[in-house]
């Protein structure tokens, strides 16, 4: 029975676990999404500023200088978009060239991101066919199979008979 239990709970954790690259792939895929929209952005701004003679800073003070609090707003909104820009590309960059093992440990980092929840909330699962799903489906049953068997261990302690005691019948 505790072979059975232990095997469930390690193909349940080897399925979980397997996920994970798809899941690195779909974020990603989204935060690219987001810094190529970005860099756009950007780009266009600069072009504008330069062909005004201006240089991003220059461009952006302008703006802040301004009395109309629409132009200041804008002002205010651009920079936040360029902070953005550039803290979206650090993590793309730190993403794609990190390994499996990095990458998992960065979990909590994506999840606690605008674009990590909103990957979570439309991750499709799949059938891990690549070697880095297939380790991690391996890691989680190896490890799923070993927790759940000694949890099934130590609950089932109580209720063991001991061997090797002497009974006296008369």
């Amino acid at each position: 029975m505790r072979r059975l239990i232990a095997g469930i709970g390690g193909l349940a954790l080897a399925t979980t676990l397997s996920q994970f690259p798809e899941f690195a792939q779909q974020y990603t895929q989204r935060l690219g999404g987001a810094v190529d929209e970005l860099r756009v952005i950007t780009e266009e701004f600069d072009r504008a500023a330069e062909a005004g003679g201006l240089d991003r800073q220059a461009a952006l003070a302008r703006y802040n200088a301004s009395n109309d609090d629409f132009l200041a707003g804008r002002g205010n909104s651009m920079t936040a978009t360029f902070e953005r820009y550039d803290m979206l590309s650090g993590t793309l960059t730190r993403i794609e060239g990190a390994g499996p093992v990095e990458r998992l440990q960065s979990l909590p980092a994506y999840l606690d991101t605008d674009i990590g929840r909103r990957t979570l909330e439309n991750f499709k699962p799949a059938i891990p066919v690549t070697m880095e799903g297939v380790l991690y489906a391996g890691g989680g049953f190896i490890l799923g199979y070993l927790v759940l068997s000694g949890l099934a261990r130590l609950v089932a302690m109580p209720f063991r008979r001991r061997r090797g005691r002497i009974r006296v019948t008369r």
